[in-house]
């Protein structure tokens, strides 16, 4: 977002017209300091339901703008300037009624799979897209003002300016990134719940999802490279899409167990349901056999869900500590 400084030139009418362009100019910068004040709210605060207050205040403000900017009379009859503000601040007023009053809903159900979080992602983006596309149409009828009238326009980007466009391209990268490491955590997330039901195709079906996703999210979280020069973000979903991997490569032994467990089952039920003196030594050896590699495989399980549990817990906590680490440090922090 830029502020306009108008350069007085020649003439009274000039003047006026610099008046004019910076009356403007001050409401837009009224806007872009509540526009800041949300999106670091947005960033620092964690989640749109907590920031919904500002998000209401912002709605207010950008709506008392549009209103002053339309009570404005167009400057020597020339009302495209005018217009083309009160539009985008219209614009501006829906995106935050409309399309963000849907983000804060969609961020409910977010979680629940990999197409509902790109979906939300996609639409915060998409919201932003469509403001960015007014403002540079402002931008492009503050300069035609300029040139009509005269006005030497010095087009300086302030520092409020600056922290919104940081804040635009850091959400850009996290966001490239964290949508990386949500498939792959969904796709874990299904495995545990395919383990928690006992259920071996599912076991099997996910766990061959979750080791190509995990593969798959380490060649495109290389390709994204860094943001500014830190490269700590990248670096933890690489170490814990590695961990999603060997998980992956891992729980082969951990679905055997089910299947050594299945036997067992079987076994132990065809012994207990025979009366005690129809039983031979060939039933007292099926039986004593399965129980031990019953115990065999409960004892390597507990080991290996042991490695995997502390493993998870180490390298999913250094993940989320890189994520607010780099939301910290990179978005401009502002009132």
């Amino acid at each position: 977002m830029l502020l306009f400084t108008s350069v007085i030139s020649n003439g009274q009418d000039t003047n006026d017209a610099g008046v004019y362009l910076d009356q403007i100019g001050t409401q837009y910068n009224e806007i872009s300091k509540d526009m800041m004040s949300y999106s670091s709210a947005a960033s620092h605060g964690k989640g749109a339901k907590k920031v919904d207050k500002k998000r209401q205040e912002l709605i207010t403000t950008v709506k008392e703008a549009e209103r002053a900017v339309r009570r404005m009379r167009p400057y020597q009859g020339d009302s495209q300037l005018r217009d083309s503000v009160a539009a985008y601040f219209k614009l501006t007023h829906l995106v935050l009624l409309e399309d963000y009053g849907k983000i804060v809903d969609m961020e409910e159900i977010a979680e629940q799979s990999y197409d509902a979080m790109e979906a939300y992602l996609l639409a915060k983006e998409k919201a932003a897209d469509k403001q960015d596309a007014s403002r540079d149409r402002v931008r492009e009828q503050q300069k035609a003002f300029a040139n009509k009238y005269n006005i030497n326009v010095i087009e300086n980007q302030s520092k409020l300016g600056q922290k919104l466009e940081t804040t635009g391209k850091v959400f850009a990268y996290y966001n490239q990134v964290y949508l990386i490491f949500f498939k792959s955590y969904k796709d874990e997330a299904y495995l545990m719940d395919a383990f928690s039901k006992g259920d071996v195709n599912a076991m099997e079906q996910n766990k061959g999802a979750l080791d190509a996703s995990a593969k798959e999210g380490i060649v495109k979280v290389a390709k994204a490279g860094v943001y500014n020069n830190d490269a700590t973000l990248k670096n933890s979903c690489q170490q814990l899409l590695t961990f999603y991997q060997q998980e992956a490569s891992k729980t082969s032994g951990q679905v055997e167990f089910y299947l050594i467990k299945e036997n067992y089952d079987k076994i132990i039920k065809a012994f207990d349901a025979k009366r005690q003196n129809d039983r031979n030594k060939a039933d007292v050896d099926q039986y004593n056999k399965a129980v031990n590699d019953y115990n065999i495989a409960v004892n390597k399980y507990n080991a290996t869900n042991n490695e995997l549990n502390k493993k998870r817990t180490d390298t999913f906590n250094a993940w989320n500590r890189a994520c607010d680490t780099f939301l910290d440090k990179h978005i401009p922090k502002y009132r």
